[in-house]
């Protein structure tokens, strides 16, 4: 007696049955077919150097850059610099720095996060964010050209961008060598970005002269060697299949001069 395998007829009646079932599981949803999500890729990258900076600004940007790493933007949600960083005090373990705060240079505990904030200014620009709050420095910075920093302060002054693409954007931030570098990745792109500095206008510095009795007559000193004020404006061009670069106007920034101050042992004028 055979077995009911044997049976060509038996073969046929159950090739039939698998397909039926088959076509019922598709009709039912049941069966999909399965696809690879598209790789996540770095869409942007901007780096700043710590070329001149103390160690304690230094200090306080990588750990200012430890706090932003990682941060996942979904898609169409706002960022917030201070939100996710601040406040950058000590009990959290930020060192004394010195800071620039309304023109002038002092010492504070976060000296050197608008390093950080500055860097990822310059990586959310370059990967298409659009930028709901970014302020500038009373004074250029030595990292960024002028126009391109952004300051911030717990919890006024902040640096906010919203992610315009249809999937994530994950931020990495590190240091290599002496050079910080804040990254953006997703698995989409709004196309290829650059940015485009323009001078408007220099003012030179003014020299002042300011009288010190510690001074012999005529003796002069430069305490201050002053620096050229400017007007700037920012263009962020965008590229996209290989067409003509679109150009937008994103900030135009007046920096005041520096004054050149000498101390003399002479009459002040």
């Amino acid at each position: 007696m055979r077995r009911a395998l044997d049976n060509p007829a038996g073969h046929v009646a159950g090739k039939l049955l698998a397909g039926v079932l088959v076509l019922v599981a598709l009709g039912a949803g049941l069966l999909c077919a399965t696809h690879a999500a598209p790789p996540e890729k770095v869409i942007a990258s901007y780096t700043t150097s710590f070329a001149g900076r103390t160690p304690s600004q230094i200090e306080n940007s990588l750990r200012a850059a430890k706090a932003l790493d990682g941060v996942l933007v979904p898609p169409r949600a706002a960022f917030s610099f201070n939100t996710r960083v601040g406040p950058w005090t000590a009990d959290r373990g930020y060192r004394r720095a010195p800071v620039s705060y309304d023109g002038e240079l002092t010492v504070a505990a976060g000296g050197g996060v608008c390093q950080v904030s500055t860097t990822l200014y310059g990586a959310a620009l370059l990967g298409g964010m659009e930028i709901l709050e970014r302020h500038r420095h009373f004074w250029p910075v030595s990292y960024a050209r002028p126009g391109t920093d952004a300051a911030v302060a717990f919890p006024s002054t902040d640096l906010r961008f919203r992610n315009p693409l249809p999937a994530p954007v994950r931020v990495r931030a590190r240091q290599s060598g002496q050079r910080l570098i804040v990254e953006l990745l997703s698995t989409a792109s709004a196309g290829r970005y650059s940015l485009e500095t323009e001078q408007i206008a220099v003012r030179p510095p003014a020299t002042l002269l300011r009288r010190d009795a510690r001074l012999s007559p005529g003796q002069m000193v430069e305490t201050t060697h002053g620096q050229a004020g400017q007007r700037v404006a920012v263009y962020r061009l965008h590229q996209v299949s290989g067409g003509p670069a679109e150009r937008t106007l994103i900030s135009v920034d007046t920096y005041p001069a520096l004054n050149r101050i000498v101390k003399t042992g002479g009459v002040e004028p």
